[in-house]
């Protein structure tokens, strides 16, 4: 009998198996991708595969952990560290996809996945981070790492100190309250980020007369005329506050009361007061990251960020920014009396205000330099633009991008890009997904969906992607870009290049501070508006005509307009970032009078608003909390590392560009940043250069 119910036991776990290996027959993510270059799947994969996906990949990556732990042998870099190197690779290529269609592309269905497995991810992270045999051996290798090589040193030392920075060390009552935080956090960033998504979709103005179009350009008024008929308002047009629809209504729109409409619903998002309403998040959060920093043994979060970045701690920010508030200040007043002059001339009885500001900075720019954006829109079709970024990109580093249709993607406005060295060697794969869509979250980012590695020698190449909001091409003209999207797309080409020039032996090795991570981006926009590079690709859309010399002109010309401005909406918002996270205590605070009181404290003007207010702000909810401040800290080394390029009397200088490549895009993370810069520059990085181009000097 009982070998009978043993029998039975058997067969009914084999049915079991066998139904489960079923049932995930048809999930790409279970089987070998023998796409080109292993990209993935798009075609195949479907919203119902990436649940049992993670559920399988969480699964793996446990037992790989237990086979860790569970080795007999002394603890080495052969048996703990490269084990931990290659465990969750499963989960982590299912991962890396549903992040970027979540962002990207998301639906209702994605979403609710994504609220299923935040809190198992969380707690799968934790399980490993505060496995105390798994911290044990990585504390044994790091203890004899003086054996080790320098790669291999390095490689240690990182997993060691995050493990310490995870919560490793603490007791057992502490590391079950950082788990409590932690999915907490994890939820409350989830939320957050769903809210500014409906909040930025959301159609904020709508116009029905033909007069209240006053002003605004052909091409704005039939890309709103777009916009309303999709949203089934045929007849009507439309202003989201996504940036290519919001940003040419301020900046044209003879309507002040509609210009403030606009502008107050774009700074709102998130504080309405509606199912959307991000005030209790960002207290929550910020309570929050309190006491996980209390937890792990320092003051302010502030304190914990900060130890493994560049500036090192918040004195050494506060100092930075306040050396830069000042001339910026000072430069925005200029500009404010610019503008204030033009409204008194014009009879306007009123005071400049926020919402005046682009209307009335883009009659400066015409009056001062015979300039508008509408002038130069023409000649910045994307595709051109694209070819330009890729150009500069072949004439510094030697590489070339070749068009791949044969490579799935996850819409349709998305398109693809094999990266070659000039011999033909692969490089990587490089998407580029441009348009905004009711699905993707604003802004621009890159990402993977595979990083470079060579583990054992087995060298992987990287699969990368672009993603912006840019100008959507309308039913009679191409995507036509501003220059701030130029911009754009030449800084996020960058992050790509970082990427795809990666040379690591092991990732876990990497550990790029968050106020370098922008160089590779922030060097690149330098090249976008220079005339020899105008010249490559700044081509009408029309005519073919290149960029006449008399546009460029003007184009350099106005170089330093607005940057008292940028610099001062900027700073508020880097100011805001570091003040929520100064806080030692969890007191739950009002975050209106928060910010009230930070833009009291620096004087911020009443005529400019931060460029992000804290309810909308995701770069503090996500991975630049206690750094957006890293933006203008990397401007400076990027003003000084293109230096390096004028200073030779070439752009595209052979031997800088390769030193460039070699320490800065292929090496970041690897060693000390300053160390790299040094050995890049030949020296630590001068302010000189940025307050130069930004007329702070």
């Amino acid at each position: 009998m009982k070998t009978k119910l043993i029998l039975f036991i058997t067969l009914l776990i084999s049915i079991t198996m066998t139904n489960a290996q079923n049932k995930n027959i048809d999930n790409p993510f279970f089987k070998e991708w023998k796409t080109p270059c292993e990209t993935p799947p798009f075609n195949e994969i479907k919203v119902e595969h990436f649940l049992p996906a993670i559920e399988e990949g969480i699964r793996l990556e446990k037992a790989e952990i237990d086979a860790i732990i569970n080795n007999p042998e002394k603890p080495t870099f052969r048996n703990t560290i490269i084990p931990l190197e290659k465990s969750g690779e499963f989960l982590g290529r299912v991962n890396r996809v549903f992040g970027a269609l979540n962002g990207a592309n998301t639906t209702d269905e994605i979403q609710k996945i994504a609220r299923v497995t935040t809190p198992m991810l969380a707690k799968h992270r934790d399980d490993i981070a505060l496995n105390d045999k798994l911290f044990a051996r990585i504390k044994a290798v790091y203890m004899d790492k003086d054996k080790l090589s320098e790669i291999e040193k390095n490689v240690v030392e990182n997993y060691y100190k995050n493990a310490v920075r995870s919560g490793a060390e603490l007791d057992d009552a502490g590391k079950e309250k950082l788990r409590q935080i932690n999915q907490e956090l994890s939820m409350l960033g989830l939320k957050f980020s769903e809210n500014a998504l409906k909040e930025t979709n959301a159609i904020a103005l709508v116009i029905d007369k033909k007069e209240d179009l006053i002003g605004l350009p052909e091409d704005v008024i039939n890309s709103a005329a777009e916009l309303a008929k999709s949203k089934n308002m045929e007849g009507k047009w439309a202003f989201s506050l996504q940036k290519p629809s919001f940003i040419p209504f301020l900046q044209y729109s003879q309507k002040r009361e509609l210009r403030e409409k606009l502008f107050k619903a774009y700074i709102n998002r998130g504080n309405n007061n509606n199912e959307f309403d991000n005030k209790k998040i960002v207290s929550r959060v910020a309570s929050l990251r309190v006491d996980r920093a209390n937890l792990l043994g320092y003051k302010a979060f502030a304190d914990f960020v900060l130890e493994r970045n560049m500036a090192n701690n918040p004195d050494n920010v506060y100092k930075f920014l306040n050396d830069l508030w000042t001339p910026a200040i000072k430069r925005a007043k200029m500009e404010v009396a610019d503008m204030q002059k033009i409204i008194d001339r014009e009879g306007g009885n009123f005071k400049l205000a926020s919402w005046d500001w682009w209307y009335y900075a883009e009659k400066v720019k015409k009056e001062k330099y015979d300039l508008d954006e509408s002038m130069l829109r023409p000649y910045f079709k994307m595709e051109n633009v694209r070819a330009g970024a890729f150009e500069v990109a072949s004439k510094l580093y030697g590489i070339k991008f070749i068009p791949r249709n044969d490579i799935e993607v996850y819409h349709p406005d998305v398109e693809v890009f094999e990266v070659q060295e000039s011999d033909g060697r692969h490089i990587g794969i490089f998407y580029s997904d441009y348009y905004p869509r009711d699905g993707k979250r604003s802004g621009a980012w890159s990402s993977g969906f595979r990083g470079q590695q060579n583990i054992d020698g087995k060298f992987i190449t990287p699969l990368v992607y672009n993603v912006g909001n840019f100008s959507k091409p309308t039913s009679d003209k191409p995507a036509l870009m501003s220059i701030d999207e130029v911009n754009t797309l030449f800084h996020e080409l960058g992050h790509g290049l970082n990427s795809l020039f990666s040379n690591y032996d092991y990732p876990g090795g990497r550990s790029t501070p968050r106020d370098f991570v922008e160089l590779p981006s922030q060097i690149m926009e330098n090249w976008a508006l220079e005339p020899e590079v105008l010249k490559m690709y700044a081509k009408h859309y029309l005519t073919g005509q290149t960029i006449p010399d008399e546009l460029i002109q003007k184009i350099v010309n106005s170089r330093l307009f607005n940057q008292g401005f940028e610099t001062v909406e900027y700073l508020a918002a880097s100011f805001l970032d570091m003040d929520w996270h100064m806080l030692t205590d969890n007191k739950e605070r009002d975050v209106i009078e928060f910010e009230k009181n930070v833009y009291k404290k620096i004087g911020l003007l009443p005529e400019i608003e931060s460029r992000y207010q804290s309810t909308n702000f995701g770069h503090i909810l996500g991975g630049y909390a206690a750094g957006y401040y890293s933006y203008i800290w990397a401007a400076v080394l990027d003003a000084d590392a293109f230096d390096a390029f004028v200073e030779t009397g070439n752009l595209f200088d052979k031997k800088t560009a390769d030193d460039f490549r070699n320490f800065i895009l292929a090496k970041s993370g690897s060693e000390d940043s300053m160390i790299l810069y040094k050995k890049f520059r030949g020296r630590e990085p001068k302010v000189d250069a940025l307050l130069k181009r930004r007329g702070l000097d």
